[in-house]
């Protein structure tokens, strides 16, 4: 999967979560600033994730990193490919 497919289903996923429109969505996306995400939202959307993008458990670690969309477009590009 390329960055740009990973990049289009965090936009929907992102954008069914927090009621936004996806053109609203770029990589330089805050979850804190531009979204508006608490961290009960920001686990809701990691579950997301998980299921569709198949992963395992995302670690709390890796967590605490994923500040920005893109943050989440690379991490996940490295857990894909």
């Amino acid at each position: 999967m390329t960055p740009e497919e990973i990049f289009s289903k965090m936009k929907a996923l992102i954008a069914e979560q927090f009621a936004l429109d996806e053109d609203e969505i770029t990589m330089n996306s805050s979850f804190l600033d531009d979204i508006g995400a608490d961290s009960v939202d920001l686990v809701e959307l990691v579950m997301a994730m998980e299921e569709e993008f198949e992963l395992d458990e995302i670690e709390e670690d890796d967590l605490t990193q994923l500040k920005t969309v893109g943050d989440c477009v690379r991490y996940l590009n490295s857990k894909l490919n």
